[in-house]
């Protein structure tokens, strides 16, 4: 008689459990695809019934669109469609460059201007300014086209090809055409790089292209040989990212060769992936200190956050965006393509930085932050607790100052703009940025400008102060005649120029010295001038001043 041994049975058990797992998922899996296959089916049935019977007539492209963008966005922010027409705008992130005039412009009231010229690229080289008006591109009326996006694929073409622009000058009344040869456009990603404190190297990255590795490393090997440099800060602040491969390299600059960066995993186990450093770095034991903030996302957390988990830097500023997710594009029908979330990335401690849950949904449909009670506990490299959700927390926090609610009207509606671009056309040329100072007499004639133009803005508290009043009365709790208080709050916060333009100067300077500088020294000249009062620079400088603060910051 056949016996069954423990053993066996064990094994015919694993076998079923296997057995009956593949039918299960195999079910499972034929579920999906039918259920993929009916919604398409549904959908293609729908739409053909809405072209043929719809009162009016359908644009069906655009009606499409508007069903891509809502379910993609339902999704993430980061997931989307870009049809063929846009697949320029991909490239341009992934490499930071096109073919053209090198300027950023904007639709404004119903003509188009130009907001910033580059440095050393055609449109400043010809003279155009920030606040011309744009009237023609050759033989095309500007005027009669109706956005900037149509007016910047004018401007856009192959290098070397001439094109002649037609601008209207702020003053003057006679327009002005000039000639310009458009060229390869490079935005470069490390904006600034200098010396601090007479050994302190200082580089500010502003996003991650496939060059931008090359910037850094060109940046440091320059302030290390002719500079000689002690230490370093690498800022990035307000960098949204880019380039995953960007971030493995700059980290590969500091760390040794081999180093595990970061790994990714998603649904299909075959896409994950380990990314190690590949290279001999640069230097392993300068002191290293990176300034991080609210705008630091996706690539440049992963520099940051890596560097933290290795022990390998300190960081300063405030906690990062938190974004752990990775997209990667897939090619679609018709040239164009999906960038799709395909995993989350997990830095070397093992944490996932994301800070926003987007798989569990609000009942209004909006998705929140994952709260710190929820998050976990992992350790860096010498046995620091830091912790995953919520982005990378700083190892220094300091404090950044909130725009006023009032500076932001002042530069949306124009007015700071406009007052900049005259200011421009009265001053030929101003101080060198480190030492350029807004005088409080152009302080007060920006205040008389703004007053002149009727600025006017309307708060959000102002907003909720009324929805609140509305409230109030409606359930009973606010008498017309028992409304003290409310009406001493109302009268703190209805919008005052005079008062406000005093509670707000010291901000409203900085910004006006930033603008103006920026107009004669470009995006570099700003962000020297910027750093002339910088508290999270200042603490870095403190910090890597000072051995004992870097060693007490990365140990337990």
């Amino acid at each position: 008689m056949f016996k069954l041994t423990d053993s066996k049975i064990k094994t015919c058990i694993l076998v079923l459990i296997l057995l009956l797992s593949n039918m299960t998922g195999s079910r499972a899996q034929n579920d999906t695809r039918f259920e993929v296959s009916k919604q398409l089916e549904i959908f293609n049935a729908l739409l053909k019934e809405m072209e043929m019977f719809y009162v009016d007539s359908i644009d069906v492209e655009a009606s499409i669109r508007r069903g891509i963008d809502a379910m993609l966005g339902g999704l993430d922010p980061y997931t989307e469609y870009i049809p063929e027409q846009d697949m320029d705008k991909l490239r341009i992130i992934s490499t930071g460059e096109y073919g053209g005039v090198g300027a950023y412009i904007r639709k404004r009231d119903e003509g188009v201007i130009i907001t910033e010229p580059f440095e050393g690229m055609p449109a400043a080289l010809a003279g155009l300014m920030a606040g011309d008006r744009i009237l023609a591109i050759d033989t095309v009326d500007v005027e009669k086209v109706p956005d900037s996006e149509q007016v910047s694929n004018l401007l856009k073409g192959l290098p070397n090809t001439k094109l002649k622009i037609k601008i209207l000058r702020p003053g003057e009344k006679k327009p002005r055409t000039v000639e310009l040869t458009r060229k390869q456009i490079v935005v470069d990603q490390v904006t600034y790089y200098g010396v601090r404190n007479n050994d302190i190297g200082y580089i500010y990255l502003m996003g991650f292209t496939d060059k931008s590795a090359q910037e850094v490393k060109a940046a440091f090997e320059d302030l290390r040989k002719n500079h000689n440099i002690k230490s370093l800060v690498l800022d990035l602040r307000d960098n949204g990212g880019g380039i995953l491969e960007g971030a493995v390299q700059i980290v590969n600059l500091f760390v040794p060769k081999g180093r595990e960066v970061l790994s990714t995993k998603g649904k299909i186990p075959q896409w994950d992936r380990i990314y190690r450093t590949s290279s001999e770095p640069l230097d392993t034991v300068m002191p290293l200190a990176v300034l991080i903030n609210g705008g630091t996302a996706s690539s440049a957390e992963i520099v940051s956050g890596a560097l933290q988990d290795m022990d390998r830097a300190v960081l300063i500023g405030q906690r990062s965006y938190g974004k752990g997710l990775v997209q990667s594009p897939r090619e679609l029908p018709y040239n164009g393509s999906l960038k799709v979330t395909i995993s989350k990335y997990y830095i070397p401690s093992g944490r996932c930085i994301q800070r926003i849950d987007y798989t569990h949904r609000n009942a209004d449909g909006s998705a929140g932050n994952i709260p710190d009670s929820l998050t976990s506990v992992f350790y860096t490299s010498k046995g620091r607790p830091v912790r995953d959700g919520g982005g990378i927390r700083p190892e220094f926090e300091v404090e950044e100052e909130k725009i006023p609610t009032m500076l932001y009207y002042l530069m949306n509606d124009y007015v700071l703009f406009d007052f900049v671009t005259d200011y421009v056309q009265k001053h030929k040329t101003i101080a060198p940025a480190e030492e350029f100072a807004l005088a409080d007499s152009d302080f007060e004639a920006f205040k008389e400008y703004a007053k002149e133009k009727n600025f006017s803005y309307d708060r959000q508290s102002e907003k909720v102060l009324n929805n609140l009043k509305d409230i109030a009365r409606f359930e009973g709790y606010l008498e017309e005649n028992d409304s003290t208080t409310l009406k001493e709050l109302e009268a703190k916060l209805t919008p005052d120029i005079e008062r406000d333009f005093e509670r707000f100067k010291d901000q409203i300077k900085r910004i006006m010295s930033a603008e103006i500088v920026k107009r004669y020294y470009f995006e570099k000249g700003k962000l020297r001038q910027s750093l002339k009062d910088d508290p999270a620079l200042e603490k870095a400088l403190e910090v890597l001043a000072s051995p004992n603060l870097m060693d007490k910051a990365l140990s337990i």
